[in-house]
């Protein structure tokens, strides 16, 4: 090979282990831009609260393999995401010097908002950044802490080396969805993805995740109030519950927003406690506030989901867009 000939691109693997099925994309740097090499999908074809993927790793695995395999993915290098509810994340000022110091802190801190022991925690911690003092007084740094069960991240490493792949890092899903629905865009978001069992809500804030939550209510909920409210079968309700002109014939004014406002009441409770809890802190003196929501997930695709929500909360409201930030084929995009 010659000297100036050395391959610059790289691709990866990305795997999302969600509770209604797996996710796999392999994306290309292309100069910083992100280009879609190829993909793959498997449905449960139903979906039950108590199965998980991370159960039976050796059978993920070897699920994994297959759809790898089948995508033809051309690179073994892989990134995981890690459900948020799963995880804990927590931004904290700690006073220090030096790195030493630094580390010190962060672990004394961790040890008193986590509630296991260290031991069972897999602990990464990032610097955000740094206030200044003076020189009798340290600097106080804010730290972002996440912390993952050891436990979890080694069912989600074996699922990967069973796979034939090599993981290069595990992250948190709210990472993920920082980088590919808000991107550089420095405003305050609210990510509120509505999955399958669960509803998981981030507000970032300069990039970072500032506060997390989740709940138990997710798209199979919304789809089971429907069947038992209109008496039909849950298949027919999971098509009704995207299909406007369907939800529109159970709205005599042609208004969704009862309809929505009956479907959605635990996630709007969520959406409405997570706005007051931020939007009850100040910095500098200024009250924090929320200037964007991004609705993503399966149940984000209810009709007019992102008009009912911009009403509802007086905050614009956009459907998020994953492939907004990828260059990838216009005849893939259905």
């Amino acid at each position: 090979m010659g000297l100036f000939s050395r391959q610059t691109k790289q691709s990866f693997v990305g795997v999302d282990l969600g509770m209604s099925g797996i996710k796999v994309v392999e994306l290309l740097n292309e100069k910083g831009r992100a280009r879609l090499v190829t993909y793959a999908y498997d449905d449960y074809p139903d979906v039950r609260p108590e199965r998980s993927y991370t159960e039976n790793t050796a059978a993920t695995g070897e699920l994994l393999k297959r759809m790898i395999a089948q995508a033809k993915a051309t690179t073994k290098r892989t990134i995981g995401a890690l459900p948020i509810a799963s995880v804990f994340s927590s931004i904290i000022s700690v006073p220090a010097s030096n790195e030493k110091e630094l580390k010190e802190a962060v672990n004394y801190q961790a040890k008193k908002l986590i509630p296991m022991p260290l031991e069972e925690i897999s602990l990464d911690s990032k610097v955000l950044e740094g206030a200044g003092g003076t020189e009798e007084k340290k600097k106080v740094t804010r730290v972002l802490l996440t912390g993952a069960p050891t436990s979890l991240v080694t069912k989600y490493v074996e699922i990967l080396t069973n796979a034939g792949l090599e993981p290069l890092a595990l992250e948190t899903e709210a990472f993920a969805q920082i980088r590919s629905l808000v991107g550089k865009d420095r405003s305050t978001v609210m990510i509120v993805d509505i999955g399958a069992l669960r509803t998981n809500l981030t507000v970032v804030e300069k990039g970072v995740p500032f506060l997390s939550r989740s709940i138990a209510s997710g798209g199979v909920g919304i789809t089971t109030t429907i069947a038992t409210t209109l008496g039909i079968p849950f298949e027919q309700a999971e098509t009704m519950k995207r299909d406007i002109k369907a939800m529109q014939a159970f709205a005599p004014t042609g208004d969704l927003s009862p309809i929505l406002q009956t479907l959605l009441k635990p996630i709007l409770d969520e959406i409405r406690y997570s706005f007051n809890l931020y939007q009850g802190q100040s910095e500098g003196g200024v009250q924090k506030r929320v200037e964007k929501i991004i609705v993503t997930g399966g149940s984000a695709l209810l009709p007019r989901l992102p008009e009912f929500l911009t009403q509802l909360m007086n905050v614009t409201t956009f459907l998020g867009d994953p492939w907004a930030r990828v260059v990838y084929p216009e005849d893939l995009r259905p």
